[in-house]
């Protein structure tokens, strides 16, 4: 039995619905992700969990015991918010005390509590500092303590990242990460950066228009988006009108490739892409495929090296490695080919909605 589990979540507000038939089961320990643009839905989904919001259709369960209805106060949640939510006039240790004052703790096992709570953290040497003391990245860490410090079944975490500068917010992530893992606690994180839902998390689920386009392990979502949305969402992608012929011939890109789709029917139209990194300057293996074009411009982007090749009227962008020994990138205006495994190609609706 999965540890949360929701069931054909909708919510609306009035005539609006922002979450429709969404479904999730989460194990125990896991770290989960909501990836998507603004107004997909994330946060109500998380807000439902929370108890802050109740769904108009739908259940949810926590180990098998349906808590739909059962207040926010009573779910044994830890909650972290994008603005800390800190009270400005307690200091560190008091914030991380909070909680457990209201559950009625002894006041020796708050004070063995914070105090294992601020070494989790590594900040027990400002207890005794307020908020307005912290920089941003020590005041959602102490956000954080406060959350775990009641021992919650679950952790949520609302874009708490989004107000951090970029260096800190990968700092930050890596902690909340291994904290999770230290705990084992059951967590669900939501996020707008694919860079942090790809980098910290056991699956991922990418959310478009209320409902949730793929849920997969951060590999299956980048490698083999199920939809156009998530393909175009989650990184970047090359894409080409594509058509198929005979014997599943695929023409795109101003060349044929026979027998790469021998399923489909002749005369369908598609989408095909690539990745940048999956285009190479010469061949990886037997077998490669290779489309040709020329040279609009290079940009050295430190480790790697983007080529973009106008390819049949399309700007294509190629990835490669800044490393000795690599193939010279050719200059703007030279003829160039770009070579791809069949693998690394995706075959997409040829419309978002189709």
């Amino acid at each position: 039995m999965s540890f949360l589990t929701l069931t054909d979540i909708t919510k609306s507000f009035g005539a609006n619905t922002v979450v429709r038939g969404f479904d999730l089961a989460v194990e125990k320990g896991e770290f989960i992700s909501f990836l998507g643009p603004s107004g997909c839905g994330k946060t109500t989904v998380l807000r439902m969990v929370a108890g802050f919001e109740t769904p108009s259709s739908g259940r949810i369960a926590v180990e098998g015991r349906d808590v739909t209805a059962l207040p926010a106060s009573k779910r044994r949640i830890g909650m972290v918010f994008q603005a800390y939510a800190l009270f400005p006039n307690m200091t560190v240790a008091q914030n991380v005390a909070f909680g457990l004052k209201i559950a009625g703790m002894e006041r020796a096992a708050i004070r063995a509590r914070v105090a294992e709570m601020l070494e989790l953290i590594a900040l027990g040497h400002l207890a005794g500092r307020y908020p307005y003391q912290l920089s941003g990245g020590q005041q959602q860490r102490v956000a954080l303590a406060r959350a775990l410090a009641p021992k919650p079944d679950l952790l949520l975490l609302d874009e708490p990242l989004s107000a951090l500068d970029a260096k800190i917010r990968v700092s930050l992530r890596d902690d909340i990460r291994a904290i999770q893992r230290e705990l084992g606690i059951t967590t669900i994180f939501v996020t707008h950066d694919q860079e942090e839902a790809l980098s910290i998390s056991d699956r991922v689920v990418v959310m478009h228009q209320g409902r949730a386009d793929q849920t997969g392990s951060p590999a299956e979502i980048y490698n083999r988006p199920a939809t156009r949305f998530v393909a175009g969402f989650v990184g970047h992608l090359n894409t080409f009108d594509a058509h198929v012929g005979r014997s599943g011939t695929l023409f795109f890109g101003g060349r044929s490739f026979p027998g790469i789709v021998p399923e489909m029917r002749e005369g369908t139209r598609l989408t095909v892409a690539l990745r940048p990194e999956a285009l190479a300057l010469a061949p990886r293996g037997p077998g490669d495929l290779q489309i040709g074009g020329t040279v609009i411009d290079t940009n050295f982007l430190g480790s790697v090296i983007r080529a973009r090749v106008r390819i049949a009227g399309i700007s294509v962008a190629a990835d490669m490695f800044n490393q000795s020994g690599a193939a010279a990138v050719p200059a703007p205006g030279a003829e160039a080919a770009l070579w791809f495994s069949r693998d690394d190609l995706l075959v997409l609706p040829a419309r978002a909605d189709a």
